[in-house]
């Protein structure tokens, strides 16, 4: 019986070793964090093969920014180089940043940031706050086909292009334009609008608060159409007014799509768009008209400049990403509402 109950003993022990060492083997650790790896790598391809359409609608999107935004980026160092062409991207000798003091200590540098950071921030306090007020207004509107008229006469100019838009401004605002007609008809003097350096960030603010306004309201339009009638009912038996409703309920609905594309917006501040302004331009505006991306024409396109002019709209770009990063973390602060 002692030697039976010594081999039974033994045997526990030994399993009970055996048990240890199994649990304490790595494999066997890493075993169930395998399987949830292969679990989540079957889900993914589940998923794919589930909605595959989706996927390949996708698919074109994903094409369009590789091709023509991330692969560009490998020119990007010849903003570092004195790029000679026959010789590429990579045989060109590199400079540093001789490109970037060359722009910084020109004499036209502070002339293209005044000019581009106004028209840009011009464009946002202006052209940004329209479109909420216009949504605002057209939400409140009950006859549905006096709305539907509206909605295409203010959407209808985003249809034109810039090359129309502007020849139209030229066509109203020249000197003996119908604009200077009017003014003649009352005792003023004519102006030439389109010579005159004064008037041309009022121009071209204005004209593209005029195009874009209907477009950029649609997506306020169809957030207000989300929010819940019951809470206006309620306000309505509360006795409040409607401007009450707008500034109550309306605009706090609204509110993270205003912050977001507030954000998208001020991103963008210094991206002022190239083909309006120089249609606009002229050699008499031109102290208030030449912006960074007309200069980055004129010196890579025209000049040949193509290390420079490519120094130049890095540090453009580089501007607009600080200014992304720097309004996003402000917005999640205050508002606790951001891109990422």
């Amino acid at each position: 019986m002692t030697n039976i109950s010594e081999r039974v003993g033994s045997a526990e022990k030994n399993g009970l070793s055996e048990g240890k060492r199994m649990f304490k083997s790595p494999q066997n650790n890493q075993g169930p964090e395998n399987a949830r790896k292969r679990k989540k790598g079957i889900g993914w391809k589940k998923e794919i093969r589930k909605n595959w359409e989706l996927y390949v609608l996708l698919t074109p999107v994903i094409l369009y920014f590789l091709v023509f935004h991330y692969f560009p980026l490998y020119g990007l160092q010849i903003a570092f180089k004195d790029f000679i062409a026959n010789k590429g991207v990579t045989g060109s000798p590199w400079v540093g940043f001789k490109h970037f003091e060359r722009f910084f200590d020109s004499y036209y540098f502070w002339r293209l940031i005044k000019n581009t950071v106004g028209i840009g921030i011009f464009t946002l306090l202006v052209s940004f706050p329209v479109p909420i007020i216009l949504a605002l207004l057209l939400n409140e509107v009950k006859s549905l086909r006096y709305k539907k008229f509206v909605q295409t006469v203010i959407y209808a100019p985003h249809f034109l292009s810039t090359v129309v838009v502007v020849g139209m401004m030229l066509l109203f605002l020249k000197t003996e334009g119908l604009v200077n007609q009017v003014v003649r008809i009352f005792g003023g003097t004519p102006i030439d609008f389109i010579t005159e350096p004064a008037w041309f960030k009022s121009l071209y603010v204005l004209s593209d608060v005029w195009q874009t306004m209907g477009w950029s309201s649609i997506i306020y339009i169809a957030a207000l159409a989300a929010v819940d009638p019951s809470q206006h009912e309620a306000a309505m038996i509360d006795g409040a007014s409607r401007f009450q409703r707008i500034i109550n309920i309306n605009i706090p609905a609204i509110m993270p799509t205003i912050v977001i594309l507030f954000i998208l917006n001020a991103g963008s501040v210094m991206a002022v768009g190239f083909e309006k302004v120089y249609l606009m331009q002229n050699d008499l505006n031109m102290v208030t008209s030449d912006v960074i991306s007309t200069f980055v024409y004129r010196s890579g396109i025209l000049e040949a400049q193509y290390s420079f002019s490519a120094a130049v709209g890095l540090f453009n770009s580089l501007i607009n990403f600080c200014m992304l990063i720097m309004v996003n973390q402000i917005a999640k602060k205050v508002n606790e509402t951001s891109l990422w």
